[in-house]
């Protein structure tokens, strides 16, 4: 009795002494009743107060993105102990994504999978769409001011972008919410008066994020300046209104985080209560950056890379990376890692046994089992000797990422697959097909080709629509046959 006593005078002091003189920051259903939110001056008010259904420690996730190389930064070593401490009731952790484009790309991948380890781990998580941010746009990181976007195209992403977070963490229980909700409502006298009077500019200026952009040609736009202060008044609403008090973010991030605690620490006077963590980006063992393929970003979303090309860019990493890649993107327990590891060194040790574990992993996180069966299948479909028959289904989902051609049925039956090799634009020559057809590299709907007299009969045309040839393990055309005119 004596323990709630002190919390609910604690609180009412909160409510009565500060909170009170801050209109701008109290909407009308902002009440005594939603303090119990709120953090004191002591490492976590709630720390006193015994979280009844747990009755252990939880596994402490810091600890665990530590172990597995993603931990970058803590804003204070008191979220370590916060998130073992079974005292302590679960977090509530935040990672924000701004739609400036339709899908999330490989880049954000790191974000959704450490929420997901906090999931895993307990604690509940906030997906947060930045409608209004994305208007701005963060300097983090780049070299020129992003574009503007329009309201259509943000409509349009911030659509793509939730669905595809919702594919990805919804069956776990992530809560989706978008920046613009709220900033919608905001004035400018209103948030100066309110937020900009506790921002301090020779802070914001220190930021590296700005000095970089400072001290390029280019330079920075007041607009892009105030970013920081704009996803810190964020941080300051979610752990006001939401009870969020941890925000993750990517290491170029850490200037926007700690803004966020900043403006929490000065405004809302709540010492070690709100924390900001970073991981590591995304970047090869050569440290060049990991996310973009030859044809462009590593869309999550399948309408934008279908599962199967996702598939094969984790198949194809070196194996200088596939080891840090299985530790930092999949949620192997570290002894099976261990594990792969010590057979890679191991005399008979198949090549690229680790790669097709890593991108089976990452390809069921980010598009389920369904979208794993749909790219394995249409690997095996692809490869060169395979006893899997062709089908219409198959071949209808390879054919975005497989070059093609067409021709009408006439002109393609009883025609040499010599010849069809040349036309297509699989080979350039009949005499480069001859030598390839004599090495064995020639493939028909990946049967070998050993004979040059090898014409083009009716059984070959799969579902009569379409057939599939091969030089060697990676080139390939599909043919697609039009019925006869």
């Amino acid at each position: 009795m004596r323990m709630a006593a002190a919390v609910t005078t604690s609180r009412a002091f909160l409510y009565s002494h500060h909170y009170h003189s801050l209109p701008f920051f109290l909407p009308s259903f902002f009440t005594a009743s939603r303090v119990p939110r709120f953090h004191t001056r002591s490492p976590i008010l709630l720390s006193a107060v015994k979280c009844l259904h747990s009755s252990s420690r939880r596994q402490n996730v810091v600890d665990i993105l530590e172990e597995r190389g993603l931990l970058e930064s803590l804003t204070s070593e008191q979220l370590r102990h916060a998130c073992s401490d079974p005292s302590i009731p679960p977090l509530k952790v935040y990672c924000g994504f701004d739609p400036t484009a339709e899908s999330l790309h490989l880049g954000n991948l790191l974000g959704l999978i450490v929420l997901s380890w906090f999931q895993r781990c307990g604690h509940q998580t906030v997906a947060l769409i930045g409608g209004a941010t994305a208007r701005v746009g963060d300097p983090s990181g780049k070299s020129l001011e992003r574009p503007e976007l329009d309201l259509e195209t943000l409509s349009r992403n911030t659509s793509g972008i939730t669905n595809t977070i919702g594919k990805i963490l919804g069956s776990s229980g992530v809560s989706i919410l978008n920046n613009y909700d709220w900033w919608k409502e905001v004035r400018l006298l209103d948030f100066l008066k309110d937020v900009g009077r506790f921002a301090r500019v020779g802070s914001m200026m220190a930021k590296e994020s700005v000095k970089k952009r400072l001290e390029s040609e280019q330079g920075m736009s007041y607009t892009e300046f105030t970013y920081q202060l704009l996803q810190g008044y964020d941080f300051l609403y979610l752990f006001r209104n939401e009870g969020t008090n941890v925000q993750i973010g990517g290491s170029d991030q850490w200037g926007n985080i700690t803004a966020g605690t900043e403006l929490i620490r000065k405004i809302l006077r709540a010492d070690d209560a709100a924390y900001g963590l970073t991981f590591r980006l995304l970047l090869k063992s050569d440290g060049t950056k990991f996310g973009k393929s030859e044809d462009g970003a590593i869309w999550l979303s399948p309408s934008m890379l279908s599962p199967y090309k996702f598939y094969q860019y984790f198949f194809s990493v070196s194996d200088a990376d596939v080891v840090r890649f299985l530790k930092i993107l999949t949620f192997l327990d570290m002894n099976d890692i261990k594990q792969i590891e010590s057979d890679m060194n191991r005399p008979g040790y198949l090549p690229n046994t680790a790669q097709r574990r890593l991108a089976e992993e990452v390809t069921r996180f980010v598009h389920g089992q369904d979208g794993l069966d749909e790219a394995l299948k249409a690997t095996e479909a692809l490869r060169p000797g395979a006893d899997t028959k062709l089908d219409w289904n198959t071949m209808q989902v390879i054919s975005e990422d497989v070059p093609s051609c067409s021709f009408p049925y006439h002109q393609v039956l009883d025609l040499s697959v010599v010849d069809l090799s040349v036309s297509s634009g699989l080979l350039d020559s009949k005499s480069a097909a001859r030598r390839l057809l004599k090495q064995g590299g020639l493939y028909l709907n990946n049967s070998r080709v050993d004979s040059e007299n090898k014409r083009i009969e009716s059984q070959d045309i799969v579902d009569g629509k379409l057939l599939l040839l091969s030089a060697g393990k990676k080139n390939k055309v599909l043919v697609r046959i039009s019925s006869s005119s």
